[in-house]
């Protein structure tokens, strides 16, 4: 009788047991804890079970369970896990009326879909432009700012900023609603986010979450369209919004201020 123990190792060890009829081999590759534990289990069956000493080597069973323990390379399951990507979650919104800081309306030029300030005169209101303001939780507050995405009432337009070439635009895009419920922060879905920060008693701009430092802004000029300018550009940035009547009326404004 022999014990055989490959191909685990480099080389072949014979150990004569002095019972007839037993071979016992250890094949497989690579070794686990389990492995070893259930043969150091048997050796020591074996070994309670037999009163004759070893034969014919010199080699003892406290070298091969030397080697054994030796030889274990332990392993080991690794599970990867992502954290959930951040995300902007919307908590309302809210019908405005919006005004520039020279008390100009904002019209939607359907030719070209743009919004452009006009000084409307009486009689011209049904020309203006309402919006709906939805606000969101940002992933990560940023002081004085709160996200929000704004859309023609009674439409499914959103205006967004894109960047085209290294000046970021402004624009109206046919979306569905609830594609806004929740956006990514690393998704192109941030293009219809603006951050409201309130630079003094209800005044605040609107700068676009996707393109730092952009905001939506008027021209000196009347009857232009409104587009996404620098801090440094001489436009108005400000916008006077108030808020529709709904259920409770209460009112908020966003009084405009200039560059």
């Amino acid at each position: 009788s022999y014990f055989e123990l490959s191909p685990a190792f480099s080389e072949m060890w014979q150990l004569v047991v002095p019972c007839h009829g037993l071979d016992l081999e250890v094949s497989r590759h690579p070794l686990t804890m389990k492995c070893v534990a259930n043969l150091i289990i048997a050796m020591e069956r074996i070994k309670a079970s037999i009163s004759e000493p070893v034969l014919s080597t010199d080699f003892q069973d406290e070298h091969l369970l030397s080697i054994m323990l030796e030889s274990i390379v332990e392993e080991q399951t690794v599970i990867e896990r992502t954290a959930a990507p951040a995300q902007f979650s919307r908590t309302g919104e809210l019908q405005c009326s919006i005004t520039d800081s020279q008390k100009r309306d904002l019209i939607l030029v359907q030719s070209s879909m743009e919004l452009h300030a006009v000084m409307l005169q009486g009689g011209s209101d049904d020309r203006k432009v309402f919006l709906n303001m939805a606000t969101y939780v940002h992933p990560t507050p940023i002081a004085e700012a709160r996200p929000v995405a704004l859309g023609i009432k009674d439409t499914n337009l959103y205006l967004s900023c894109h960047e085209d070439g290294d000046k970021p635009t402004l624009h109206l895009e046919v979306t569905d609603k609830n594609s806004l419920l929740r956006v990514r922060a690393d998704s192109e879905m941030v293009r219809f986010l603006f951050y409201k920060r309130d630079s003094g008693l209800n005044i605040s701009t609107l700068m676009s979450a996707r393109c730092p430092n952009w905001y939506i802004s008027t021209a000196q000029d009347d009857q232009q369209v409104v587009e996404m300018c620098e801090e440094s550009a001489h436009r108005y940035r400000s916008f006077n919004i108030q808020m529709l009547p709904s259920g409770g009326a209460w009112v908020c404004a966003f009084v405009n201020g200039t560059v």
